[in-house]
């Protein structure tokens, strides 16, 4: 049966592996847009921190020399690009908000190049090789939604994807599609035994958000063995997705291959679906009030 409210949109994910030139990896970013554009990518997503690699797996102050304010040269550049295209661009950024006050920043430029607003990372990951707080002040926007030309969006950002309640709080401002700009790999020492696991998870979590809030995911992650400190590095294990409204996969990027993938979503099945799986209409608000502590003692 067709949906007499189905309003299709085509999705640009740019997934890629990244070198030591910002310049360059821009450089990429735009021209693997550019092809996404060609074949009718009406919102694009950059994966997480797109101008460099992945400097976070060693605390050095050095690093600090990638930032940049927003806005910026890299938001003018995207600005630009969708201004000139016609289309919505999600940038993820390493925001120099003043001295000493930094930000991992996802930028959302609508499709006459105006900068909507921005969403600073909320949740702050601190692990080996990914050691996000000595670089990253969590975020202060807030969980939030824009009205683009093509849907209204949220967006979020890579250790934001393992929290039910961003996905949750984002969806309830009426998010269509939540993006999550990503970076996230394996060690390779550990790829062997926890590998499957872990993608497995990644991949899970994120479906299920898909399913709680009865919208669109879409997660774009960057590809390649990065080891800009030596050692093992990181291996990044691409694979960026989009699920469905009810979870489903719907097109997947594969492990190891630069692409800009380009996935068509029909934006009347939120509608359809939150009107059939009525999650939101159940919810028991009264009782959620404990969710703002550390742990219930």
């Amino acid at each position: 049966m067709n949906n007499p409210r189905s309003r299709t949109v085509k999705l640009g994910l740019l997934q890629h592996a990244c070198g030591s030139e910002p310049k360059k990896n821009l450089k990429k970013t735009l021209q693997l847009a550019e092809a996404a554009v060609r074949r009718g990518a009406q919102i694009i997503c950059t994966q997480e921190l797109c101008p460099s690699v992945y400097f976070c797996q060693s605390e050095d102050h050095e690093n600090f020399k990638l930032a940049e304010p927003i806005p910026g040269p890299s938001t003018r550049l995207f600005q630009s690009f969708a201004r000139k295209h016609r289309v919505v661009v999600i940038a993820s950024l390493f925001e120099k908000r003043a001295s000493g006050l930094y930000h991992n920043t996802a930028v959302i430029i609508d499709a006459d190049g105006s900068l909507l607003g921005i969403y600073r990372k909320m949740h702050i990951p601190d692990d080996p090789l990914f050691y996000e707080k000595f670089y990253f002040t969590p975020g202060d926007t807030g969980f939030k939604s824009w009205e683009t030309r093509y849907g209204r969006i949220g967006v979020l950002i890579c250790w934001d994807q393992w929290y039910p309640e961003g996905a949750r709080l984002t969806a309830l401002q009426g998010a269509e599609i939540l993006f999550y700009p990503t970076a996230i790999g394996w060690h390779p020492k550990e790829k062997a035994e926890y590998g499957v696991n872990q993608h497995g998870a990644w991949e899970t979590i994120q479906r299920s958000h898909a399913v709680a809030n009865g919208c669109y995911v879409a997660a774009i992650n960057r590809i390649g063995l990065e080891t800009p400190v030596g050692g093992d590095g990181i291996e990044f294990w691409g694979q960026s997705f989009v699920a469905g409204t009810s979870g489903q996969i719907l097109a997947k990027a594969g492990v190891d291959t630069e692409e800009a993938m380009v996935v068509p979503v029909d934006l009347g099945k939120v509608d359809v679906t939150r009107t059939h799986w009525p999650f939101l209409r159940d919810r028991r608000i009264d009782a959620y009030g404990d969710i703002t502590k550390r742990f219930r003692d």
